[in-house]
This record gives structure tokens, C-alpha cells and sequence, in this order.
């Protein structure tokens, strides 16, 4: 699912890229991402940070855009990676 396919991102807003205490999500991210352009899924549980849980994904083209997670086809995609996690098999070191 996580393809190596290019992608013109023009128009997706970027993470904010100074530090902050707060939420990393400036701007929201709407339109579906193709799964062969994703790289990476990077999921913020809500805290003392931030209010709301903060879906960061990597793109193929380096960058990274912060998805809502409030959107139907970013609540499947954070399901399928949480069930992928769980069923990840434990790395012992020998």
C-alpha cells in the first residue's frame, strides 16, 4: 500500500517547521492522498500538546503534509495501519 509513486504536491500545506509545544498541524490536508504516494503515516495521540489527534504523512516527493483526521479515508487509513502495528511480530535482539 505504502508505493514509492511521484506526486505533484503543489498546493498542500506544509507542517510547520519551527518547534512549538503545541499542535504540529497548521493546516489540514483534504484531498485523498493516492496509497502509492505515501511513504509514511505518522499518528500524535491528542495530550497536553495538542487537543486533537495529528496524522502526519509522509509523501513519496520528500515532503510531509498533515491529513485530517476527521476525514473518512484518513480513519481507514489510520485503522489499517494500527492493525498492521498489532499484528507486527515483536523484534527480539539474540
Amino acid at each position: 500500500m505504502l508505493g514509492t509513486l511521484f506526486v505533484l504536491a503543489n498546493g498542500m500545506p506544509p507542517i510547520h517547521r519551527e518547534y512549538n509545544s503545541h499542535c504540529r498541524c497548521l493546516q489540514l490536508e483534504t484531498r485523498v492522498i493516492p496509497p502509492e504516494s505515501l511513504r509514511s503515516i505518522k499518528i500524535l495521540p491528542e495530550g497536553p500538546h495538542c487537543p486533537q489527534v495529528e496524522v502526519i504523512a509522509g509523501l513519496s516527493t520528500g515532503e510531509k503534509v498533515c491529513l485530517d483526521p476527521q476525514s473518512s479515508w484518513v480513519k481507514k487509513l489510520v485503522k489499517f495501519v494500527m492493525e498492521k502495528q498489532m499484528q507486527a511480530p515483536l523484534k527480539t535482539h539474540s
